[in-house]
């Protein structure tokens, strides 16, 4: 069976995810922006491996401790799309900006495209890249679960910011129509900062995609 939890992490609160499959006691962070003590502690809580690191996109409170992490552990990172490399490239400067200390560079073990999978012991999550707040954006939906983990592309109640360099509000929303909605209107989704929502629920009253 495959499980997840939503651990808030850095100044930003930003979600991270702790997805793990029971058989085998793996797991994989979605995300891990920092706090890397609480990550590992609560992975050390529930008995489990770090076997991966999954990345959606490289801002800062999503991908600030990923190669510290990486390194730490010696785990590959999977994610986010090639289109994101200058972000990750941009990393420490971000740190030095908004406060994040030891945020490094890194480089994918895998860069993922659309229609990927990412596997994780017994269970496979299927990939969907979703540009618009930043350009190598993707989307982790596992079918078993009834859950997509979508980064900052979309909010309860909002959408991902567009104004940062290469993001595009057009595309964004095509993502989200194109990519996102096919997935199913009773699909729950874990934002990268804020509660939990479901497509259908976005598509009733969300005033950005309301009606799309």
């Amino acid at each position: 069976m495959l499980h997840y939890e939503t651990i808030p992490v850095t100044p930003f609160e930003q979600n991270c995810s702790l997805v793990w499959c029971d058989e085998t006691k793996t797991c994989a962070l979605i995300d891990p922006g920092g706090d890397l003590a609480h990550l590992l502690e609560r992975i050390h809580a529930l008995g489990l491996t770090l076997a991966q690191i999954w990345v959606t996109h490289a801002h800062i409170d999503h991908a600030g401790a990923v190669g510290t992490l990486a390194q730490q552990l010696n785990v590959p990172i999977v994610g986010p799309h090639i289109e994101d490399q200058f972000w990750i490239d941009l990393l420490p400067e971000q740190g030095a900006r908004y406060g994040f200390e030891h945020a490094t560079t890194f480089k994918p073990t895998r860069w993922l495209n659309d229609l990927d999978h990412v596997n994780l012991g017994e269970h496979q999550l299927l990939v969907r890249h979703c540009p618009g707040h930043t350009p190598g954006h993707v989307v982790f939906y596992s079918k078993e679960l009834n859950r997509a983990f979508v980064g900052d592309v979309l909010f309860a109640g909002s959408i991902g910011r567009t104004d940062f360099p290469r993001g595009d509000h057009a595309t964004l929303i095509n993502s989200i129509t194109e990519r996102l909605w096919p997935l199913g209107n009773d699909t729950v989704f874990i934002p990268g900062h804020g509660p939990e929502s479901s497509f259908g629920q976005e598509r009733k009253s969300n005033p950005y995609v309301g009606g799309t």
